[in-house]
């Protein structure tokens, strides 16, 4: 008895001296990233423009004669001036406008975004596509941007950056852990935090971690920074962490990482209580802007074919609404219950069953159907009605109003 005591104290005490150890381990990479080990070195212009424009003496002058001597991002930062990004009439002819137009604020973390981009490779490596990587952080800071400027709770431009940087610490994962080991991404890993924990595991760090301690050691703004583990706080985080988040959650739905087209809607309901229609705004905003930037950010984009891949996920989500009214008209007069949840623990029949199948109707089918029709609707103004697009929106849109006529005879 004595001796499995002392072996059972012997264990606890290892084991917390394992745990102790790994979390020095940890602490002390963080420490080192903090101070620029393993990071990718960013544009000397874009470093110095961090520098000057915190400076409260630096000039509207200084600010643009610094940028000239980065002539590529001379280029880009001028053509988003006069992008659709920011929404101005008159164009900006000159740098000063430009740095004017932007703001210093947000011209720092803008030149900072590009030379972030500029320094990582494109193509697949090791099964890791830097390109869909880049399409889905330009979605989701567009999307970001988007929601800002619906919610109206912190400033659109810094939420763009702050949506676009959200993943930037895996980048630095995979070259830290990855890229040249014989090491592989678990793609099982369905969700952030299952991902999160399996790098916690495996390498005592994950890559939220690495990109607060990276996105600090480039002095992006803290509220920038605290986004990277601003989701460990949901419901409770900062606003700019709750609308990245949301944004992530809808850019993986956009890309077809989620088998429901509700998922778009349902969250932003939740969250921000933003309705369907402020959400189809968001998307389509998303759609119309998404060109300049990835000109400027040199990302390719295939806009008309993730477009057409949204409309194919209306057009799923519309086939299962469909099946289930069928379903419900078949069953009408009581013969037999639906198969609903809400249903099943339900007792007695006859007008029972179907004043319960209505409400079952109500929630499960209605809502859904409401924001495939919105989104439709939106589309078909919106787009060239002979281009594909404009047709495939046609088509959704024409199935939709069946769906809700049917819909409506059957509670009638």
């Amino acid at each position: 008895m004595v001796v499995c005591q002392y072996f059972l104290i012997v264990f606890q005490n290892f084991s917390c001296y394992i745990h102790e150890t790994v979390m020095d381990v940890q602490a002390d990479l963080i420490r080192r990233l903090e101070s620029g080990f393993s990071l990718p070195t960013l544009s000397m212009v874009a470093i110095r423009l961090v520098e000057l424009a915190s400076d409260e003496e630096c000039s509207v002058n200084d600010l643009a004669s610094l940028i000239e001597k980065d002539p590529s991002l001379a280029v880009r930062l001028l053509r988003i001036a006069n992008s659709a990004f920011f929404k101005s009439v008159e164009p900006a002819k000159t740098l000063k406008q430009a740095v004017i137009r932007i703001g210093f604020q947000q011209l720092r973390i803008m030149a900072l975004s590009i030379s972030l981009r500029d320094t990582f490779p494109m193509g697949i490596v090791k099964g890791f596509d830097y390109e869909r990587f880049w399409r889905a952080s330009l979605y989701r800071g567009l999307m970001t941007k988007s929601l800002a400027e619906q919610i109206k709770n912190c400033n659109p431009e810094e939420a763009f950056v702050a949506g676009l940087t959200l993943g930037v610490g895996f980048l630095i994962f995979f070259n830290m852990f990855i890229k040249d080991s014989g090491e592989e991404i678990d793609h099982r890993l369905d969700s952030l935090q299952k991902l999160l924990v399996w790098e916690q595991e495996k390498f005592g760090v994950n890559h939220r971690q690495i990109g607060a301690a990276a996105l600090h050691y480039w002095k992006f703004p803290d509220s920038i920074v605290e986004c990277q583990e601003g989701f460990l706080r949901l419901p409770d985080s900062s606003p700019l962490s709750s609308i990245c988040e949301l944004a992530r959650n809808m850019s993986m739905s956009l890309l077809g990482k989620s088998k429901d087209f509700h998922d778009l809607y349902r969250d932003a309901k939740d969250w921000f209580g933003l309705g369907g229609s402020a959400i189809n705004v968001v998307i389509l905003s998303v759609f119309q802007e998404v060109d300049a930037i990835a000109e400027n950010l040199k990302i390719e984009m295939d806009k008309e074919k993730d477009l057409l891949g949204l409309m194919e996920k209306a057009n799923r989500a519309l086939s299962s609404i469909s099946e289930k009214i069928s379903m419900m008209q078949l069953q009408r007069g009581g013969i037999e219950p639906p198969s609903f949840e809400t249903i099943k623990e339900g007792k007695g029949g006859g007008q029972d069953v179907v004043s319960h199948t209505l409400q079952a109707v109500a929630h499960e089918i209605r809502n859904p159907l409401i924001a495939v029709a919105g989104f439709a609707r939106r589309l078909s103004t919106t787009l060239d009605p002979e281009s594909k697009g404009g047709k495939y929106a046609q088509i959704i849109l024409q199935e939709a109003q069946r769906l809700e006529e049917a819909l409506s005879q059957m509670k009638a």
